[in-house]
């Protein structure tokens, strides 16, 4: 795993935001892309201490550890602490793909009446809370980058993105708050 103490942080400095808008990037992560078959979820799930969602546009919290489902098969495990993931999906003893990308990912978190709006500014999505509630997730596009993107209050998201796509998201979406905040 990435050692998120010395790791050089992409959006060191950044700062954006509006009067409806506030942009501050996520701390540092632990992160796993997780892929498994239907009869290795419940075990995984055991190990992780963690559901992990079944159904689309859907994710599942406990403490500081967080899956998001991204496909069928597929999840996005994220931890706010420093975590062995891989190891941990390891210990379930099932058929599965764990691959740590806390160095590739990071983290944008958008708070805010605003917010919605801010994130529009580059993706298509309907965030309206019928069609995007608490909770929803997905893999989508912001811009030109690819994004993940998690509803984690009525009015705040987190944009996972790549880390060397973290200069251009950071700056559309602080574009997008100056237009929200208007």
């Amino acid at each position: 795993m990435a050692d998120l103490a010395t790791r050089t942080l992409p959006l060191r400095g950044f700062h954006g935001g509006s009067a409806t808008v506030r942009l501050t990037p996520a701390a540092p992560a632990s992160r796993l892309s997780l892929r498994a078959k239907p009869d290795a979820v419940g075990a995984l799930a055991i190990a992780l201490q963690l559901s992990l969602p079944t159904r689309p546009k859907t994710s599942a919290t406990s403490g500081t550890r967080h899956a998001l489902w991204l496909g069928p098969d597929e999840w996005l495990v994220i931890d706010e602490t420093e975590t062995d993931l891989v190891g941990i999906a390891a210990s379930a003893g099932v058929l599965q793909s764990a691959t740590d990308i806390s160095h590739r990912n990071t983290a944008i978190l958008v708070e805010g009446p605003g917010a919605p709006a801010a994130i529009n500014a580059g993706c298509p999505q309907d965030l309206s809370l019928k069609a995007f509630p608490v909770g929803a997730c997905s893999r989508t596009v912001f811009g030109k980058a690819e994004v993940v993107l998690y509803r984690t209050g009525e009015t705040a998201f987190r944009v996972e993105c790549w880390r060397s796509f973290a200069p251009y998201v950071s700056g559309l979406l602080a574009a997008g708050a100056q237009d929200a905040g208007h």
